[in-house]
């Protein structure tokens, strides 16, 4: 079946975020041998996990508490997964389908589908750009983290290579598009500066709920764009 041009952008979109995120997925793999668990048990997360940030603040607790600071480990890890129960809430309605269709999806809700799904114009795109984006960091990023396991510390701190820094390159060039009126700039620039100013003094998970909540608090309820929707429409009642 031909896509439409909204689809093929979506698929584009979907290409870029996906290798750049796959790639950095060879850190997680060397970081998490290099934390003490083995290269099966690392696999095993990224497969059943599939949710890189809970991942990385799983094995962050592990290397600095060992094996004793499992259930700190696994704390964190929930804590900072909760906010893909947020984008789910989101998603829901655009994917519809079965509970079989909506079992899967929850899988592969993760930042980069619901943000790459997001940015599309229609309801076909989005859909598009979801789960393109899901399968491919699904198989890009298990792959890497085996392929990161397998060099563990051959390669040294994976970090100064710039993976990191790919993966938020992609979502910037996902995000600046979108920052053409006040309500999505006072959105991202709002839950950016809660995550700076909380991260210093919370634990890991905390400052990403507390931005997602300003999010939803300031993108949920519109309040910047009905007063640009209403400025015009004031402006031209004056006139008239």
């Amino acid at each position: 079946m031909p896509r439409s041009p909204d689809q093929s952008a979506a698929v584009r979109a979907s290409l870029a975020v996906g290798l750049a995120v796959s790639a950095y997925g060879i850190s997680f793999g060397a970081l998490s041998v290099a934390s003490g668990l083995d290269i099966w048990q690392t696999c095993v997360l990224s497969l059943l996990m599939f949710s890189g940030g809970s991942q990385f603040a799983l094995i962050g607790v592990l290397a600095t508490g060992g094996a004793s600071a499992g259930w700190a480990a696994i704390a964190s890890a929930v804590l900072l997964g909760t906010r893909n129960g947020l984008y789910s809430i989101r998603m829901a309605p655009i994917l519809g389908g079965t509970w079989r269709r909506r079992l899967l999806a929850a899988h592969f809700t993760i930042d980069e589908s619901t943000a790459v799904s997001t940015a599309q114009t229609n309801s076909g795109a989005q859909r598009t750009g979801f789960w393109w984006t899901g399968v491919l960091i699904f198989v890009g990023w298990n792959v890497m983290t085996f392929v990161g396991a397998e060099l563990g510390n051959l390669i040294g701190d994976v970090r100064q290579y710039g993976l990191d820094a790919a993966a938020a390159a992609a979502f910037l060039g996902l995000l600046w598009p979108r920052l053409k009126s006040l309500q999505p700039v006072v959105v991202a620039v709002g839950a950016a500066v809660v995550a700076v100013v909380l991260s210093p003094g919370l634990p890991p998970g905390l400052p990403v709920l507390a931005a997602a909540i300003v999010a939803v608090a300031v993108g949920g309820f519109n309040w910047f764009a009905r007063k640009l929707d209403v400025a015009p429409v004031e402006a031209a009642e004056r006139a008239s």
